[in-house]
């Protein structure tokens, strides 16, 4: 219990890089893990990206909570549900022919999924935490690992899986993040999203500006698959500004740097942005989906083309944005190998 109050004492003086580096960074790199943009995308919580975005934002709101996991925190309550969440998406998301024709597992948020999505979070915290020179003692570096430890194990991770030291988990990162990020559609649309919700929040900072900070934690690679515009007189502001910010704010410049104020109401509307859905700065109860992303419509589908992609005698059915079949509707085509290329002439119902 020791290192879970000294884990939350770390997370209440890091808030201001934890917002940033889970807000944008973890956030905007979700979208490039395909599975899980695929997952997110198809299910419920995909249709309505800012209710999704509050509900996970609730968990590291939670988990980084001073009285996380006191008797009167809710950290633990917060585990089991998201656990219970992950169960219902487990039983509902296979039954979407839309998830099914895109997916490469039969069943989504596995161990590995979950652990993928951990190291997209906390270990690239810590990473970025050491890069950026913000100081953490051996104990507070040990108390961080060891709260998110247990989270995953709440989470249901089997304690076999779970990186013992930091040196364990950037290794598993290594092994299990880095080489399978890439863009995928569903992705592609879920970082727009996400982008355009912090457009309903005063950051008092442009789109471009924005676009910077996600290319400056996750380079231009990921900023490019993403198609962020570029801002080139933002992207000086943020290499020069950012370490000069973390050194005024880790007490090392007596004086605060004129880009104090632009990164403070950036931190300040992120956070705002995901607490409550911006309405307030309280988080959003996680509740159970019933079911997955209700419909999906093209505004004009005629001559689109239609793809039939045969994988063990099954046909699953892709087109440019939706097509139909004479009883199905079909999914997206997301450049995936096809044996036969039709055309289909009609109109959705």
């Amino acid at each position: 219990m020791n290192k879970l109050r000294l884990a939350a004492d770390f997370n209440r003086r890091r808030d201001l890089y934890l917002f940033m580096i889970y807000g944008v960074g973890g956030g905007i790199m979700s979208t490039v893990i395909p599975r899980e943009a695929k997952s997110v995308y198809w299910s419920k919580g995909g249709a309505d990206m800012q209710d999704r975005a509050a509900k996970t934002f609730t968990f590291g709101y939670d988990l980084t909570d001073a009285n996380a996991f006191e008797p009167d925190g809710q950290m633990i309550v917060t585990g089991n549900k998201t656990r219970m969440v992950h169960s219902a998406v487990r039983h509902l998301l296979p039954q979407s022919p839309y998830w099914k024709a895109v997916a490469d597992e039969t069943i989504p948020i596995s161990n590995m999924d979950i652990l993928v999505t951990f190291h997209s979070t906390g270990t690239f915290a810590h990473k970025k935490m050491k890069e950026w020179g913000i100081r953490m003692s051996a104990a507070e570096e040990e108390a961080f690992l060891h709260h998110w430890q247990v989270a995953l194990h709440l989470l249901g991770v089997q304690d076999q899986y779970i990186p013992a030291t930091w040196a364990d988990a950037h290794a598993q990162s290594d092994q299990v993040l880095t080489p399978i990020l890439n863009p995928t559609m569903e992705g592609k649309a879920l970082a727009e999203v996400l982008l355009g919700l912090t457009a309903q929040i005063d950051l008092g900072v442009t789109r471009g500006f924005l676009n910077e900070v996600v290319r400056y934690q996750l380079g231009n690679d990921i900023g490019d698959w993403l198609g962020l515009k570029r801002d080139y007189i933002s992207a000086a502001t943020i290499r020069n500004g950012w370490p000069l910010y973390i050194k005024f704010r880790e007490g090392f410049l007596p004086i605060a740097p004129v880009s104090t104020a632009i990164f403070d109401k950036l931190i300040k509307g992120i956070a705002m942005a995901f607490l409550n859905k911006g309405e307030s700065g309280k988080t959003t109860p996680i509740t159970l989906p019933d079911g997955n992303r209700p419909s999906v419509r093209a505004a004009s589908p005629r001559g689109r083309r239609l793809v039939v992609v045969r994988h063990h005698d099954q046909n699953r059915v892709s087109g440019g944005n939706v097509a139909l079949t004479e009883t199905t509707k079909a999914v997206p085509h997301l450049g995936r190998p096809s044996e036969e290329v039709r055309y289909y002439a009609g109109a959705l119902p």
